[in-house]
């Protein structure tokens, strides 16, 4: 994949922080694994190196998807939405998605979070 001219970055429609919304998806089985915060430079990054990279909110940084734990995800294939303030990666992962050990982060129905609705 190659990188993105400062036209379509600015064309796509990144929110009051300067981020735009991800979903990673299996690009076998079309399962949604995750959802996370791109930036500029991390979409750049994950253009770059063909895996995933994205921003973490909470400590205002760059993080490389199984960076640590191995679980890396590379990108097949990126799509942006109609709207353009969405993007798609799908992916060969390579583990599971959640930080939980389960292959996607949409573990639990909405039902069963009413119930426990703690957080993991």
């Amino acid at each position: 994949m190659q990188a993105l001219d400062e036209t379509v970055l600015s064309a796509l429609k990144w929110d009051q922080d300067g981020l735009i919304a991800a979903i990673v998806q299996d690009h076998t089985s079309k399962d949604v694994l995750m959802m996370a915060w791109m930036n500029r430079e991390s979409l750049q990054k994950t253009l770059e190196i063909g895996e995933t990279v994205f921003y973490s909110r909470s400590r205002g940084t760059l993080w490389h998807k199984g960076e640590t734990s191995g679980h890396t995800q590379r990108v097949v294939a990126a799509y942006v939405d109609c709207d353009a303030d969405v993007l798609l990666f799908q992916v060969d992962a390579k583990g599971p998605a959640c930080h939980t050990n389960n292959t996607s982060c949409f573990f639990r129905s909405l039902s069963d979070f009413a119930e426990r609705p703690e957080r993991l």
